[in-house]
């Protein structure tokens, strides 16, 4: 996969300042961004992509408000020679696939990360939303949909729901309340945009109600649009915690 390019994002005036220091003591290295208390703001958490890091992803926080906490997390994989995975793609020209055993692994490194940050920042899991990109997509559908209980809701940029996933989900009540943004652009070449698409109509019949958006002419990144997007969603999304 790509990684992802840097967003042309103006930094919001009064916007709180990022630390530029990786973190160490939660399961998973991090950057964080708070101001002043954090105790009950939500808590976004970015996973980025296949050979990235976790300055990737980090410059969308600039679009979104200044007084929420972010933090941008760091693959466990390294991939030569300054990026990070979170698991290896299975061999073959079939659907994108990953090894069960990396999976299973990353899930339960993000999980015991998530859970960790929602105690040290004095948040609610309800107030607590993961964003992903590519790779960083892929982990946010495989820890949401398994664990919902853990985060409000989730935002797969350019990702898709692996064959292993959609095999085992169920209806489940707890899915319920989350709430899902589907971002992809049409002329992605890592992962087609029939994978967003595929991603909603498994969702849409488990029941869940994502909100999809396409995005003309974009390929494997994020586009301000989408932010835009993104911001709309997450506000709208705590507003409606149930």
């Amino acid at each position: 996969m790509l990684k992802l390019f840097a967003l042309a994002l103006t930094l919001l005036a009064g916007a709180a300042h990022a630390d530029d220091t990786l973190h160490t003591d939660l399961p998973l290295s991090y950057l964080e961004q708070t101001q002043g208390d954090a105790r009950n703001q939500p808590l976004v958490i970015f996973l980025h992509g296949f050979g990235s890091n976790e300055e990737d992803l980090f410059g969308i926080k600039d679009a979104l408000p200044s007084t929420w906490t972010y933090l941008s997390v760091r693959a466990p994989m390294p991939v030569d020679p300054n990026g990070f995975r979170w698991f290896t793609k299975t061999p073959g020209d079939g659907d994108y696939d990953g090894v069960t055993a990396d999976l299973q692994r990353s899930a339960g490194l993000i999980k015991d990360f998530v859970a960790k940050a929602t105690a040290k920042y004095h948040t609610r899991s309800d107030r607590v939303f993961l964003i992903g990109f590519s790779q960083g997509a892929i982990m946010s559908y495989e820890v949401a949909l398994r664990d919902p209980q853990l985060v409000r809701g989730i935002a797969a940029l350019s990702g898709s729901v692996l064959p292993v996933l959609k095999a085992e989900l169920k209806p489940d009540e707890s899915l319920g309340k989350l709430a899902i943004f589907i971002g992809h652009g049409t002329l992605d070449q890592a992962l087609p945009y029939a994978s967003a698409t595929r991603a909603n109509e498994v969702l849409t019949g488990l029941g869940l109600k994502p909100e999809f958006h396409g995005y003309p002419g974009m390929n494997h990144t994020v586009s301000e649009a989408e932010v835009q997007d993104l911001k709309i969603w997450l506000e709208k999304s705590l507003r409606q915690t149930p």
